[in-house]
């Protein structure tokens, strides 16, 4: 996974692992330049390079799929997600969609602190994201109307915003391991804390670094471990304190292969996520799958619930916790959810653009 960090990726398990041979169409890849990119900072780029993957031909149905903090269009090439979706047959099928996974700004191949910039690399946020995936599907692929949105943890909030900003782009949103509210609880809290201790480690410097920071692998350990696994799945895992030593050994050992600047922007950038003030605007049909142990975005609370009923097209599917879900990670397996995915699909209309507009 490209620019991501290891550690942290790991309790995905396959999900974080490329695809070797799948059922679909060999993937492309490319890269766009967005000219004179505006940041909500007020700061420009005169060249922001976007890179993007593509499977099946463009003209197929248009797909856009998004994926989380730390990954890349290629981190979503697994066969526990990719595998389960675009092969022949199945809800995503390649010979008949154009899957676009573009890296987010600041992630994978496209522009990011780590190509020479360092903290002078403009502040980006959600929003700024957003736009730039918009203008690399509208300007730089030459895509008028998307059939399915689809985004997981990051990208799921990510497809929140596409709905609310772009109404009438898709035909069909599928948010993942997201809710629309502000970026707040414990999910910021431990966000916060990570990105302090790096901060604060005397290695990082201000970002002038030599050397990735000693404390970085410490403070993204504890947030995985404490934000993404499953309850359910850790007992089982490490039923004994022995057991547990070993995972948290293990999660140490893994090399750190993010850059600490990269990763501190990556975080950073969801501070002032708030999708939930504009959910009326959305007019797409609207799958939010999130998992009943997902850390993150806990539904006790409530406050999905309460979103949801804002969402004139709207439903939930919660997946049900067991010893094999994984909490916060749940959703990059799509056996949980495929046959949900094609239930969407069949049962929501393709829009011509020019309906579209109207």
């Amino acid at each position: 996974m490209k620019a991501s960090c290891a550690a942290l990726s790991a309790v995905l398990l396959s999900f974080s692992m490329p695809v070797l041979a799948a059922d679909y169409p060999a993937p492309k890849q490319g890269d766009w330049i967005a000219r004179d990119f505006k940041f909500h900072t007020g700061e420009t780029m005169p060249e922001l390079k976007l890179h993007y993957t593509t499977i099946g031909e463009p003209s197929g149905q248009p797909v856009l799929v998004l994926h989380g903090t730390g990954g890349s269009g290629t981190s979503m090439l697994s066969p526990a997600f990719a595998g389960e979706l675009f092969g022949a047959g199945q809800p995503l099928d390649a010979s008949k969609y154009y899957i676009i996974l573009p890296d987010g700004i600041g992630h994978g191949k496209s522009s990011k602190p780590s190509d020479g910039m360092k903290t002078s690399f403009p502040k980006y946020d959600y929003d700024d994201m957003v736009e730039a995936q918009h203008r690399l599907v509208t300007e730089g692929l030459g895509v008028k109307h998307l059939r399915l949105v689809i985004g997981n943890s990051m990208g799921g909030m990510h497809t929140w915003l596409w709905g609310e900003k772009y109404p009438n782009a898709m035909d069909a949103l599928i948010p993942m391991a997201s809710q629309p509210t502000e970026m707040a609880s414990r999910n910021w809290m431990l966000r916060r804390i990570m990105l302090d201790t790096i901060r604060n480690d005397p290695d990082y410097n201000g970002g002038n670094y030599t050397s990735q920071p000693r404390m970085m692998r410490y403070a993204i350990t504890a947030y995985g471990i404490a934000s993404i696994g499953g309850t359910l799945a850790y007992q089982s895992q490490a039923p004994t304190a022995a057991k547990a030593d070993k995972i948290v050994n293990d999660r140490l050992a893994t090399p750190i292969t993010a850059d600490a600047n990269d990763f501190v922007y990556q975080w950073e950038s969801s501070h002032d996520y708030n999708a939930g003030e504009k959910l009326e605007a959305i007019e797409a049909s609207l799958l939010l799958i999130n998992s009943a142990d997902d850390e993150r975005n806990p539904p006790e609370t409530g406050i999905t619930d309460a979103a949801m009923k804002r969402v004139k097209n709207g439903r939930l599917y919660l997946i049900p916790a067991s010893a094999e879900t994984r909490g916060h990670g749940t959703t990059g397996n799509a056996k949980f959810y495929s046959e949900q995915v094609r239930q969407l699909l069949e049962s929501t209309p393709q829009q011509t653009i020019e309906s579209a507009r109207r």
